[in-house]
């Protein structure tokens, strides 16, 4: 679980630190469209606050990747990946935004959907010290 939770860290930290620094050449980047609304750019700017959230909270939680609570963080992560799917999907189909910065946002957030699973299905392995008896 540590290695997805570091990847993931890292892609939600970066895309949020992109928010940051240049909020409309990032989300043009990923969606073709521009931040030409404040209501759009007050979005983007929770959605800058929310990826930096979520990769703070995988970075901290990879350092004790066996535990219960780093499991919570994956199960969220997999709700997040899912939905982030089904918006991107939206956003090109239904949308017709077809430029190509969501095909490869909606590859890696299905990939990282699959690894959340992998990684929820097996159980934490119980680390054993030489205290125990």
């Amino acid at each position: 679980m540590k290695p997805l939770l570091i990847v993931t860290a890292v892609l939600e930290g970066a895309t949020g630190v992109g928010f940051c620094l240049a909020p409309p050449m990032a989300f043009w980047l990923l969606l073709g469209a521009s931040l030409d609304t404040p209501g759009a750019l007050a979005i983007a700017r929770v959605a800058r606050a929310a990826l930096m959230a979520l990769g703070l909270a995988c970075w901290l939680a990879s350092r004790d990747a066996h535990s219960r609570a780093a499991r919570g963080v994956v199960a969220a992560m997999l709700l997040y990946n899912v939905a982030i799917v089904a918006v991107l999907l939206h956003t090109i189909i239904g949308l017709g935004l077809l430029n190509a910065g969501p095909w490869p946002a909606a590859g890696l957030h299905a990939a990282l959907s699959l690894w959340c699973v992998a990684s929820l299905w097996h159980p934490p392995m119980q680390t054993v010290t030489g205290t125990e008896r």
